[in-house]
């Protein structure tokens, strides 16, 4: 496989970063996920960290020579990842247990499949507009769907930050199950948290990434994120990957694995590059980006 991929995570203006995030490949198969421990419960970091070293772990099990149905690993991952935090909160003999939401995307075969619970997002984005993406599981956003209120007055909704689907905890999540989607050269799946979403329109991220890669782009649109926080900022967090041509031979591809190696990333607070030659990303580069932000951003309504 041929793709572009770029990872961080920033404390925004919190004490702590409960956001979890990590990718991991074979020759043939990409996994991306992202967990946002929720605040107001114990140990939400663990929660998330959790989440994503589960997930992880049963990838690089079960996906050595391609995975034999997406949907049902991914929502059996989920699943599973839930079950290891309420076995965690029994055995520390935590009054609560912890939570957090949780959204995952396999790449596979040149096709997209994704799985998400609670109000962490997945997008995907081809030729500067949506083309799929998560509903969040939230009181919001079933007003939204029930006509009651719009998604910018969702944005600053005082209910805005309550869920009904969550890892952890004593109800079992709701799990929904992206459509199938083959992806075509240029489209981008992005993963992110609230931190970052609810600041940067989807439909802006759309169109500056027909112009930018994933790794010029996304640096600057975090400290963006943050900037328009107004010193409120969540953590920030997104993993995203770019479809290449797959025929496309000054592209460096996973071809040089063996059929049962996996390379692995988890959250760092260094920007990870991806998989491509000109994927590293210099001061400067981040800096033409804000710039290149800031204009553009003032034109897109808050």
């Amino acid at each position: 496989m041929r793709f572009t991929i770029y990872q961080d995570s920033q404390v925004g203006d919190r004490s702590g970063n409960e956001d979890r995030v990590g990718y991991a490949y074979g020759k043939d198969v990409l996994l991306m996920v992202i967990a946002d421990g929720m605040g107001g419960h114990q140990q939400g970091e663990v929660a998330a960290e959790i989440a994503v070293q589960e997930i992880t772990r049963r990838f690089k099990v079960e996906a050595r020579n391609k995975l034999r149905r997406p949907f049902e690993f991914l929502v059996s991952s989920v699943q599973a990842a839930h079950r290891a935090i309420v076995a965690h909160a029994d055995s520390h003999n935590l009054l609560e247990c912890p939570r957090t939401t949780c959204v995952a995307c396999v790449v596979q075969n040149g096709y997209a499949y994704w799985t998400h619970a609670g109000d962490s997002r997945l997008y995907v984005m081809r030729g500067g507009r949506m083309v799929a993406q998560t509903q969040d599981h939230s009181k919001v956003q079933q007003m939204i769907d029930a006509g009651q209120i719009t998604a910018e007055q969702a944005a600053r909704h005082p209910d805005r930050n309550k869920i009904f689907s969550c890892l952890g905890g004593v109800v079992p999540p709701h799990i929904d199950m992206g459509r199938e989607i083959r992806l075509e050269v240029g489209d981008t799946i992005m993963l992110s948290t609230d931190g970052f979403w609810t600041q940067i329109p989807a439909n802006f991220l759309a169109q500056q990434l027909v112009k930018q890669t994933v790794t010029s782009l996304l640096p600057g649109l975090i400290n963006e994120a943050h900037r328009r926080a107004n010193g409120e900022s969540d953590n920030i967090t997104v993993v995203a990957m770019t479809w290449e041509n797959q025929e496309d031979a000054s592209v460096s591809d996973t071809q040089m694995l063996d059929e049962e190696e996996f390379a692995t990333s988890t959250h760092t607070t260094q920007p990870l590059a991806g998989h491509t030659p000109s994927d590293d990303v210099t001061d400067d580069d981040i800096e033409r980006a804000i710039a290149e932000i800031q204009s553009a951003i003032k034109k897109v309504p808050r």
